[in-house]
């Protein structure tokens, strides 16, 4: 890896301090007073609960799915080759969970789908569990290692991420086709003599994993937790599959538990840094706002910032759409294909799965229309604002053809403004009106302007609507990616739109905010230019 610098520095090149040691030790110590608890128990059967599995397995793929291209993220901004090869083993771990998913018997069908057999789930769990490690050790190997240059970013991740799919396509093979010359290690629900042999060797390449992590110092932060997954899933195998008796007893679900954890630990603290990342870019801004000066060292740093956040949150979510493809297709097949085969429990969990990845999708391509905003410079020009708002009311018109809404336009003029910018601008804010006017009659959204608020004020622009309105005192989080005052039974959305408004607002140099009452309408008010001298400055409820 190259050296560490001060304004490249991420979780993976960090030098783990005393209290990230602590921290790490406190985990992997309370995971082995839990194992040592739960062990001797790990033979207890325990009724069987049909859903947990797919529900388990649909949060762990998600997991090493997100934690995955987190890596993938961090490796287009860093470079390092040990980054691309962990998020290839996360990646290959979400493809063998998918694998095990569908192969369990008696989930999807009585013997499992994909050609699975008696043996298959099995040999998919310990290839699995033996195949992460291989990852870790690469890793670990190559994390002081030169980085991958300058050159094109996307070949070597389409590598590593060609890497982890032949992988787990390869052992699917083997436990498919290759079944029959496989030794076996369950005797239906319950385990063979054989099975210790195959866990113990799956030990030894997770301790492996965990030698060559330890030797390979320093010693950063994503190592620390790293090592700290090895140890879970070294308590996950021998809950699972040593000391237990079969599946569905205690030592089964406490062994899906640990699984679940470890799953997580990396995820969390990736998530953690990223939003680290935020509050640094935040507090920038807000010393530049405060401060009012263009000192230059903060503005190489500001700039610097807001570049690898925005390549960063952009890779995030443009790598992402392509394996919530995969879940959602294959999940499509297995309804097309096998439904007739499935119970209406099964067929219920699918459409959960496809429903939950179809929402992502969606959340994702707000979160890149969001992350392009940031590269997009405006392009000004004279636009009828009248003109504009009319072909934004026809299309609220069509897409809601089945409601009646009454559209009041004021005497709007013309702005200097980008037009593709200002449109995206007001479908967000009128769709929005639409939106939460529904169950009104009648529904009533206005656009229109207020006079300034001096002569040399600039233009203040409205969009009111008498919809379900907002509580004033969550106003602070109004324009937050993400953010939501209602829940998704009640209206639909993914908390982006006005995210997406406000950086449109304040690219032009203006501003926005709003007032509102709850189950009384909303006003946004916006300007699309900057403050002029001798204006009365109205407070923001976005501040």
């Amino acid at each position: 890896m190259a050296p560490m610098q001060a304004d490249r520095a991420t979780l993976s090149t960090l030098p783990a301090r005393r209290a990230d040691r602590r921290l790490a030790i406190t985990v992997a110590i309370a995971s082995a007073v839990i194992f040592l608890a739960a062990a001797p128990f790990a033979k207890r059967p325990l009724a069987q609960v049909p859903a947990f599995l797919p529900l388990y397995q649909s949060a762990l793929v998600v997991n090493d799915l997100i934690t995955a291209l987190l890596l993938y993220g961090q490796f287009r901004i860093m470079r390092s080759r040990a980054l691309l090869a962990l998020a290839s083993g996360y990646l290959f771990c979400a493809l063998m969970a998918v694998f095990h998913l569908l192969s369990f018997p008696g989930l999807f069908a009585p013997a499992g789908l994909i050609g699975a057999g008696p043996q298959t789930t099995a040999w998919l769990y310990f290839f699995w569990h033996g195949g992460f490690p291989v990852f870790v050790v690469a890793y670990a190997l190559l994390k002081n290692r030169m980085d991958a240059g300058e050159g094109p970013i996307g070949l070597p991740i389409l590598r590593g991420t060609g890497v982890a799919l032949a992988a787990a396509l390869g052992l699917l093979l083997v436990t498919t086709l290759g079944h029959g010359f496989l030794p076996e290690i369950m005797q239906g629900d319950q385990d063979a003599g054989t099975k210790a042999s195959v866990a113990a060797a799956t030990w030894m390449l997770i301790l492996a994993a965990l030698f060559a992590l330890w030797t390979r110092r320093p010693h950063s932060v994503l190592d620390l937790w790293v090592m700290v997954v090895m140890c879970a899933w070294t308590f996950d195998v021998a809950l699972s599959s040593v000391l237990n008796h079969g599946r569905y007893d205690l030592g089964w679900y406490s062994g899906r538990i640990y699984g679940l954890l470890a799953a997580s630990f990396v995820l969390v603290v990736l998530l953690l840094e990223n939003g680290a990342l935020y509050a640094k870019l935040a507090a920038a801004h807000e010393r530049e706002r405060s401060e009012r000066r263009l000192v230059q060292e903060k503005s190489i740093e500001l700039t610097a910032l807001n570049r690898e956040l925005e390549a960063f949150s952009y890779s995030v979510s443009h790598d992402l759409r392509a394996p919530l493809r995969v879940v959602d297709g294959y999940a499509n097949l297995i309804e097309e294909d096998h439904g007739s085969q499935l119970d209406a429990n099964a067929r219920r969990l699918l459409k959960v799965l496809r429903a939950s990845a179809q929402q992502m999708t969606q959340m994702i391509e707000d979160l890149l229309a969001f992350s392009r905003l940031g590269r997009k410079r405006p392009t000004t020009q004279s636009v009828p604002l009248v003109d504009l708002v009319n072909q934004v009311i026809s299309e609220q018109r069509m897409t809601h053809a089945d409601r009646s809404v009454e559209f009041i336009v004021g005497d709007l003029g013309a702005a200097d403004a980008d037009p593709a910018l200002l449109r995206q601008a007001l479908t967000n804010l009128v769709g929005n009106a639409v939106k939460y006017t529904r169950g009104r009659y009648p529904a009533r959204v206005e656009i229109g302007t207020r006079p300034a608020d001096s002569p040399d004020g600039a233009t203040v622009y409205y969009v009111k609507d008498n919809g379900a309105g907002f509580d004033m005192r969550n106003s602070h989080r109004l324009f937050g990616v993400f953010q939501r005052f209602h829940s998704p039974q009640e209206f639909e959305g993914t908390g982006v739109g006005l995210a997406i408004v406000e950086r449109i607002v304040v690219r032009h140099g203006g501003r926005i905010w709003a007032e509102s009452r709850p189950n009384e309408g909303a006003i946004f008010y916006f300007t699309l230019e900057p403050d002029r001298p001798g204006e009365v400055k109205v407070q923001s409820a976005a501040a």
